[in-house]
């Protein structure tokens, strides 16, 4: 019913939403309700997740993100008109709330330029929302307009460019302070232009962040089962990878911005963040390894170690693919939900059954050469592997050494044989 009268908004597979080039968010409310007192016949979206970004404001339903009114997107350039907050006696012992007006067609949808328009009102139902914060926000980032600013930058640079201006010579004080004046005036157009640069920079940046991270989900939403390529094409999507993992993260989510959803939209964004990584190193990664690439993609924006802790253990409220995971022996790894031990314990068990490795074993290193891991993760999974019976552990100066157990095949009835 929502789609008929909002447009929809698509989410990642964490319930994260998609942006547009250069669209980045500015605040998170937990518990708002989205309703139309004009019109009955809009549907009431109730204690949803709302995101105000520098494009649009999006509401998502996180008990049910199946639904058709998972998510729906306001476009701020449907906005006409924000009203002030009202500060009666009433509205104290009330839930505080946020009008504002936008432009429909005849039929009702919000689009831009529509032939009609309606009021819609935000309700904040969340204990932490400060009426007075959103609402600044709110005006500050529909009077911005990012969303029109595209390309400005070219336009005022050739303005002054075309121009002459005829001087005149001027001798005394009045030369010298004439002459001060232009010195003045040239830096501060030295200035202008610098700035105008840089910001076309910053929007450049941002539209090759959102052109990288639309290529990494075409790299991920690849099929699985593809017929194995040749040396070349590997090497180059091995380094399309590389390149996109130090690209960053377009919007990273801040505590400033979340607020008190901080943790689980940290979560959410970590979630779809790792399945680049994962698929590198074959389903599973040490922790320490995702908190250096995740800090390192969200550039200034730096989590703790306990912040990134946190934001693991939410994932078993989510359906997320991923899941935190910890060894006996206290080393914590991220893998994906459908990785199997039981297709590494047979690679290790072929690995241990060759001739060379009956004589002397298989060391941490030689496991990880064959699964392709770190060696402090080949020796968690031959550790693995030997509580599960199927090693045995020797202990030399050298270090540990793994050998097939033998002793599982042993009949006990007939043990002389």
């Amino acid at each position: 019913m929502a789609g008929k009268w909002f447009p929809a908004a698509q989410l990642t597979s964490s319930g994260r939403p998609v942006f547009v080039t250069g669209e980045v968010e500015s605040t998170l409310l937990s518990s708002v309700d989205l309703e139309c007192e004009e019109n009955s016949h809009v549907p009431l979206l109730k204690s949803g997740v709302l995101i105000l970004t520098t494009h649009r404001l999006l509401w998502i339903n996180e008990t049910n993100t199946s639904s058709s009114a998972a998510a729906v997107a306001i476009p701020l350039g449907t906005v006409t008109h924000i009203f002030p907050p009202k500060k009666s006696m009433k509205h104290m012992f009330a839930s505080p709330r946020v009008r504002f007006q936008v432009s429909t067609s005849v039929d009702g949808m919000v689009i831009e330029n529509g032939q009609k328009s309606m009021v819609l009102t935000l309700v904040l139902r969340g204990s932490k929302s400060d009426l007075d914060s959103f609402y600044s926000r709110f005006w500050e980032v529909w009077r911005g307009r990012s969303w029109e600013v595209l390309s400005l930058a070219s336009s005022e640079s050739t303005s002054m460019e075309g121009s002459s201006v005829v001087k005149t010579t001027v001798v005394g004080v009045s030369g010298i302070l004439r002459r001060e004046q232009e010195m003045w005036e040239s830096t501060d157009k030295t200035l202008q232009d610098a700035f105008q640069d840089l910001n076309a920079l910053m929007s450049k940046a941002k539209e090759m962040v959102m052109l990288a991270e639309k290529m990494r989900l075409k790299l991920l939403s690849g099929p699985a089962s593809e017929p194995k390529a040749n040396d070349e094409e590997m090497t180059s999507k091995q380094e399309m990878q590389d390149w996109l993992l130090s690209v960053g993260i377009a919007s990273p989510v801040t505590k400033e911005s979340a607020g008190a959803l901080y943790h689980q939209q940290l979560s959410r964004q970590l979630a779809d963040f790792v399945k680049l990584p994962l698929e590198r190193a074959g389903g599973m990664i040490a922790l320490i390894d995702i908190y250096c690439l995740f800090n390192r993609a969200r550039g200034t924006e730096l989590i703790s170690p306990e912040d990134l802790l946190r934001a693991c253990a939410i994932w078993e409220k989510f359906d997320v693919p991923v899941m935190l995971r910890k060894f006996d022996s206290g080393v914590m790894v991220i893998q994906n939900k459908s990785h199997s031990d039981e297709e590494v314990f047979g690679r290790i068990k072929s690995l241990v059954s060759k001739p060379d490795a009956l004589r002397t074993g298989i060391s941490p290193s030689d496991a990880a050469m064959t699964l392709g891991i770190a060696p402090a993760m080949a020796k968690e999974h031959l550790l693995t592997a030997e509580s599960k019976g199927l090693l045995c552990r020797d202990i030399s100066p050298e270090g540990f050494r793994f050998f097939i157990n033998l002793f599982k095949e042993i009949d006990l009835n007939d043990i002389y044989s």
